[in-house]
């Protein structure tokens, strides 16, 4: 599903990725560990093109991301093939991005509508069915201020959803939320991760990550430090910064 090749990203002299390779199946749940800093979001952001790799290449599906190949050269894409591919690739973001002047419901079937051509009562009877997968089935009138943080985390990932899409990125959805609140938002990702959907979470959450990764990925400074099943990356870390890291989280 994903194939992330020798990927580099630099912000001015400050390089964030520096030789990222990563394979992540289909149906798979990958989770990557790391302390702030090592480059987690920023890898999460090229594999949509939000950010644009310096170096290396990403696909999904098959497909390039953000470049097209001509022999041994890569192309950038114009911003309209972008945002397509974009269509495929959800990503649920920490601080929830909704938009507070729309009701729950217009949140979720704008994207359907506009990128995805879909008629829009096709699209509020998926979204209200995505309502119901995320336990929010009564909340379609309401506004995003009218609602917890695990309320709209749930909304969001609703939203991801409704453009179908083949793979999902989440950046520490639970990090901006109140601790009672954390539980509700990963039991919708564990139930999504029980239905095969191909995931890539960054999070913290350890108790997560072991019943819900079939891959756990620790990085530090830019770099992949170890990756493997979750018992053995957090039961016997081979790296000592790994172990190191896990000594203050666990």
């Amino acid at each position: 599903m994903v194939e992330i090749k020798s990927v580099h990203k630099s912000f001015g002299a400050l390089e964030v990725l520096r030789g990222i390779d990563l394979t992540v199946r289909t149906g798979e749940v990958t989770v990557v560990l790391g302390p702030s800093g090592s480059g987690k979001s920023t890898l999460l952001r090229t594999i949509n093109h939000l950010e644009k790799v310096d170096r290396g290449w990403i696909s999904v599906d098959g497909s390039l991301i953000g470049y097209r190949r001509s022999g041994d050269r890569l192309f950038e894409l114009p911003e309209r093939e972008v945002l397509k591919q974009r269509t495929r690739i959800g990503f649920v973001f920490q601080n929830f991005h909704l938009f507070p002047h729309l009701t729950v419901l217009e949140n979720i079937t704008e994207a359907p509508v506009a990128a995805l051509g879909k008629p829009r009562k096709q699209a509020e009877a998926a979204a209200a069915e995505l309502l119901a997968r995320v336990g929010l089935a009564d909340k379609a009138a309401a506004y995003p201020g009218r609602l917890s943080g695990g309320q709209q985390q749930r909304v969001a990932i609703a939203r991801a959803l409704a453009l179908e899409p083949s793979l999902l990125l989440f950046d520490e959805p639970t990090s901006a939320l109140d601790p009672e609140l954390v539980g509700e938002v990963l039991d919708v990702i564990k139930d999504l991760a029980a239905q095969g959907t191909t995931m890539i979470v960054v999070t913290h959450e350890i108790g997560f990550a072991r019943e819900a990764a079939d891959t756990m990925v620790f990085m530090d400074e830019g770099r992949i430090v170890e990756q493997g099943p979750p018992a053995a990356v957090l039961d016997h870390p081979e790296h000592e910064r790994t172990r190191a890291f896990l000594s203050k989280v666990l």
